[in-house]
């Protein structure tokens, strides 16, 4: 490639664009053009958006190769910081390919990398680290009076897959880290986000860069892929078994062997990934794949990937995904994100995508070679209606949500970040760590540095100095005479535990091996006993030995019959929009192209079904015993008008689209939607008592029923929103 044939070409450094000639790229994408000028500058901090696959890392790294060739090599010059190490793991493949002809060292730094290369960095630090937050944070702990010296010439701070650190703890942690680096060298240090998948720009240049979102640039490439083809199957799930008989779990249900038989006819041959929401379905279907393999004696193109597998196994699905051979993944969100496979030819999704942004995640990895399509097969199933089945389910909820997303992809629309919480949670973490790193704190310098210009805004003064006092009084902190805050006994034991550099919780888990290798974890909240048959990793296994106190069971291979473990894990979140376009398409007539024969016919019957419930009028409907009030909206306002029917001495329930009420008839349920109308918006510190359990972050154990109740309706609640929609309800809005 020539300088004539791209405008920003010439402005690289000789020797990058001496590399990219030698890979023959026809010319710069799109992206990496409009990427180059603002990273160059380094003036501000850069988000940069565009589809899966159009080189959003090279953009980047194009551009920053070019300002470090000529610059000294003492210490770090770009610190890049992924959410995966498998992402960093192929970070570090791609970018050391730059890297050596530049003589730039690229060092990757995680939990499984070995301390030859780590030591190495720390003797000569240079060129880039790529790091996981959490290996960062320990870098902080363990080595905080090292830090100056390792990033005295940091130029860069890269965030790989950005949106999937916005709104959860990690993303808190991960920008209280990159104030912490800047603290550290005593300058604002040009931040770059990459992603494919961001719904509201400014929400997210307030993530990159809080308080300050006009020092922060956005690249964006409209470029996209020449053709989309979408298909949604649906299948009508087996009778309802009796309530009286227990279902044997080792029996697939006729709907997965018809999805499966699908799966094995259609894309055998090829490569492709199949997602899953859960990793207890992974590992149903690639069993159920694994037998029509051996049933029609053919080699098994089928492998599992899930976060409970061990690395290796994780390792050898990727692996076969890049070499020229036929493959299947079945997976859940661990290939969702910027991990390079190589090219596959289509998508699979078993159940309903969970939200439109992940769907386009993982839409994003399929038709990565120029000209090809991309491709997705939606597989949903609904259930067969008989005299138990309830109005809700009568509505076929998963197929609706799975055509309302597919719809709000195809329009462009994904779902904004969230936005409010508190996330006391992570700033006791971050605070234990500072504590940590410098030996001491003042209070006042540590509200400073975390609330008033850190990531922690929303906490006000007189909340901060409770939750010291709740540090104080577990005995995680204690303070000097003259004002330090030290760490106290238990606070010593939490950051010297090596599980204090994750911000999320993290379950109790089984170590589970056969005699050879090492397979994965399983949490030991699932009871596990000898001559138990699992399907795990893709096999069949007997339980031959549980040892309580190693936590380690072992096992043989089997041909008995099993059943899939429980992992455990919670329902995503849906936002409102999702639920509101269900709402349209129950009153449409439209059939959408992508169904197929079956899923239009169930269609008709959910929009009867929601026409005879008499739900195209009102959000009311009587059955038996109890009422089913459908709002029409996401997790939050749902979670919120639930407690608000708790408090209002209702016995209800939260399920699906809809909250049951017992105990009311119709017209005595809008009365007290009413009433919930005339007082207005709920205070949601009185609400939050209604909640039984509050704790849902690692450190909320730490926190009073105060500090608890703030954090939870900063999580949890919608107030204004929630009075607007019963407004609407009760209005026939």
């Amino acid at each position: 490639m020539t300088a004539s044939s791209s405008s920003n070409f010439h402005r690289l450094h000789p020797k990058v664009q001496q590399w990219i000639a030698s890979q023959k790229w026809p010319s710069l994408r799109e992206i990496q053009e409009l990427a180059i000028p603002p990273i160059l500058a380094g003036d501000k901090d850069v988000i940069i958006t565009a589809a899966t696959a159009q080189g959003k890392t090279e953009a980047a790294f194009l551009p920053i190769f070019s300002q470090l060739v000529d610059q000294p090599k003492t210490g770090i010059q770009v610190i890049g910081i992924g959410p995966l190490k498998a992402l960093i793991n192929d970070q570090h493949r791609r970018l050391s390919a730059l890297g050596e002809g530049l003589d730039i060292p690229v060092c990757p730094w995680h939990g499984d990398i070995g301390s030859g290369p780590k030591q190495r960095l720390l003797k000569d630090p240079s060129g880039v680290l790529l790091i996981t937050p959490e290996s960062l944070e320990a870098l902080f702990v363990l080595r905080g009076q090292q830090l100056a010296r390792l990033f005295s010439s940091l130029s860069y701070i890269v965030i790989d897959e950005m949106h999937s650190f916005i709104s959860i703890e990690r993303g808190r942690q991960l920008q209280s880290l990159m104030q912490r680096v800047e603290l550290v060298v005593e300058r604002q240090i040009p931040r770059i986000g990459l992603s494919a998948t961001l719904g509201d720009m400014s929400l997210a240049a307030e993530f990159l860069r809080p308080g300050n979102q006009d020092r922060v640039q956005l690249v964006q490439s409209f470029a996209k892929g020449d053709e989309l083809k979408l298909q949604l199957r649906a299948y009508r799930a087996a009778p309802t078994p009796d309530p009286e008989e227990t279902e044997d779990e080792t029996v697939p249900p006729p709907e997965a062997l018809e999805i499966s038989q699908h799966l094995f006819q259609t894309l055998r041959g090829e490569k492709n990934l199949i997602f899953i929401n859960s990793r207890r379905q992974v590992e149903r279907y690639a069993d159920i794949l694994r037998n029509l393999s051996a049933e029609y004696r053919v080699p098994n193109e089928f492998m599992p990937h899930h976060g409970s597998l061990s690395k290796e196994l994780r390792a050898e699905a990727e692996s076969a995904l890049k070499r020229d051979h036929p493959v299947n993944v079945i997976c859940t969100m661990t290939l969702e994100m910027g991990i390079d496979v190589g090219a596959v030819q289509s998508i699979a999704q078993i159940g309903p995508p969970s939200s439109v942004a992940s769907t386009r995640q993982r839409l994003g990895r399929s038709g990565r070679r120029a000209g090809d399509p991309a491709v997705m097969r939606v597989y949903v199933s609904v259930p067969q209606l008989d005299a138990f089945t309830s109005p809700e389910q009568a509505l076929y909820p998963d197929l609706v949500q799975a055509i309302a997303i597919i719809n709000l992809l195809l329009e462009g629309w994904y779902e904004p970040p969230i936005v409010g919480r508190l996330h006391l949670s992570t700033l006791i973490q971050q605070l234990l760590s500072r504590i940590a790193q410098q030996d001491g704190i003042q209070a006042d310098r540590a509200y400073h540095v975390f609330c008033e210009q850190g990531p922690f805004q929303e906490i006000d003064q007189s909340l901060f100095i409770k939750l010291l006092r709740c540090l104080g009084e577990g005995e995680l902190i204690q303070q000097s005479q003259d004002g330090l805050l030290l760490l106290g006994l238990k606070g010593e034991r939490l950051v010297n535990h090596y599980t204090f550099y994750t911000a999320f919780s993290t379950t109790e888990e089984y170590r589970i091996s056969t005699p050879d290798r090492f397979l994965g974890t399983l949490p030991t909240a699932m009871p596990i006993v000898e001559e138990m048959i699992l399907l795990f990793a893709g096999r069949r296994w007997e339980v031959q030995s549980v040892d309580e106190e190693k936590q380690m069971v072992m096992v043989t291979p089997s041909e008995g019959e099993g059943q899939a473990p429980a992992f455990g894990g919670s329902s995503g979140f849906v936002h409102d929009r999702v639920r509101q376009t269900m709402r349209d398409i129950y009153r449409s007539t439209d059939v959408p192209v992508y169904l197929d024969d079956t899923a239009k016919k169930l269609l008709t019957e959910a929009r009867q079904s929601f026409a005879d419930c008499g739900l195209d009028q009102e959000y009311i409907v009587g059955e038996d015993e109890q009422v089913l009030l459908f709002p029409w909206r996401g997790s939050l306002i749902m979670n919120t008008l639930h407690m608000l029917l708790l408090d209002s001495g209702l016995k209800a329930s939260q399920d699906g689209l809809a909250i049951k009420v017992k105990g009311v008839d119709p017209d005595e349920l809008m009365s007290y939607l009413q009433s919930l109308v005339n007082l207005g918006p709920a205070n949601p510190l009185r609400l939050a008592d209604v909640v039984r359990n509050k704790r849902s972050e690692k450190y909320d154990w730490v926190l009073s029923e105060e500090l608890l109740n703030h954090n939870y309706t900063a999580r949890f609640f919608d107030p204004q929103g929630t009075w607007e929609t019963v407004s609407d309800i009760c209005n026939g809005g």
